[in-house]
């Protein structure tokens, strides 16, 4: 197979379907093989610029780079069946953390299909790597949170950071990136920019303006926390007016996305207004760089909504627009699953009413003009 036929590779292998939580958590881990079945459905999955590669599962070793083997051991464990109180310190067992059979296994194999992304980019193989089970950016060294076990995130930018590449990872998940801020709030070659509901609003309660990094990486960690009920509108002018400079001036040599769907009207855990057209949106205006991205799932708690959401991130990514006939088809406001009939993967346009914007509207621009006084001078811009 020629290297032009790999450049879209979505990442995901049978593995990922076989550990779901509890049934009483509201994450589910389902919702990656939802959209591989929907994509296939529609033909959107291999051809000339696409394929679908299975991931290796990450090894002991491999997620020791990050965290703490006190803490590998203790999942594995509790994977087992041997849990012991003391692991409540790690957040195992919490509510947003369950322990469950094959939980270590998930995790490993979560973090290794990351990694396989990032490989496929060092090796010249992928332009664009997906792994729509990713994104655990709660979960920190020597502890779990937010049903994250393990950062597969921070290992991505870790593999593609210790290649000599300077990174760019960009969240747009509804959530602060609070794990992956702790891991590289002093390095420099990884820039770490979140737009997140406000955390005095909303777990993890992280996130704030004034979160910059410390020592070699001040400046290089930014936060756009914004009110709930942040709508298309104003969220896209925070990301062009603030994210696009700091892109530019960066220069980064990949770019890794976090792609979380919580952020979309109607999500049960989070407060934002948004469609699935940011989404595409953010993703046109990063592939403008010509960098390559590895992208990854997130939060997304409306699994209907999510799926739709990821298969048209998939599509965005591979720089295809044929979806616009069908925007305003099926989508959050109308409740519906018939876009998998052919009715569209995008949301309708949704207006905000005249007191959304009178009350979202200052509090973005001051977030924006915060943002601005205290990065922007460190970057030059």
């Amino acid at each position: 197979m020629s290297k032009k036929q790999l450049q879209h590779i979505f990442i995901h292998g049978p593995t990922l379907d076989a550990f779901p939580y509890p049934d009483s958590c509201p994450f589910k881990t389902s919702r990656a093989g939802e959209v591989h079945k929907t994509l296939d459905s529609m033909g959107l999955l291999t051809g000339r610029d696409k394929s679908v590669v299975i991931p290796q599962q990450a090894t002991f070793e491999e997620l020791s780079k990050y965290h703490t083997e006190p803490y590998l051991e203790a999942m594995q464990r509790a994977d087992a069946g041997e849990y012991e109180m003391g692991m409540l310190a790690m957040n195992l067992g919490t509510g947003d953390c369950p322990v469950f059979e094959g939980m270590y296994e998930y995790a490993a194999w979560a973090a290794g299909a990351t990694l396989t992304g990032a490989r496929q980019i060092l090796d010249g193989k992928a332009k664009v790597a997906f792994n729509p089970s990713g994104g655990y950016h709660h979960a920190f060294s020597n502890m779990a949170g937010g049903f994250c076990y393990v950062n597969d995130v921070v290992l991505g930018c870790m593999e593609l950071a210790d290649a000599g590449k300077k990174v760019l990872f960009v969240d747009i998940d509804v959530h602060h990136c609070d794990g992956v801020q702790s891991a590289f709030e002093t390095w420099a070659d990884v820039m770490t920019i979140s737009l997140h509901q406000d955390g005095r609003t909303l777990f993890p309660g992280t996130g704030f303006v004034d979160e910059i990094g410390t020592g070699a990486g001040e400046g290089y960690c930014v936060n756009l926390p914004l009110p709930a009920g942040s709508y298309d509108e104003i969220y896209l002018k925070a990301f062009r007016v603030v994210v696009l400079p700091l892109i530019h001036s960066y220069a980064p040599d990949v770019i890794v996305l976090e792609a979380g769907a919580d952020t979309l009207q109607g999500d049960p855990l989070a407060g934002f207004s948004l469609t699935n057209n940011v989404h595409v949106e953010v993703i046109n205006n990063l592939l403008m760089f010509g960098k390559p991205i590895l992208a990854t799932g997130g939060g997304g708690y409306n699994v209907d909504n999510t799926v739709r959401t990821w298969s048209l991130v998939w599509t965005a990514l591979c720089g295809e627009q044929f979806d616009d006939m069908a925007a305003g088809m099926g989508g959050v406001m109308l409740e519906t699953t018939e876009w998998a009939n052919g009715q569209g993967l995008r949301d309708r346009v949704l207006v905000p009413s005249a007191q959304q914007k009178e009350t979202v509207e200052p509090v973005v621009e001051s977030v924006i003009e915060q943002v601005k006084e205290l990065v922007f001078p460190i970057h030059g811009i």
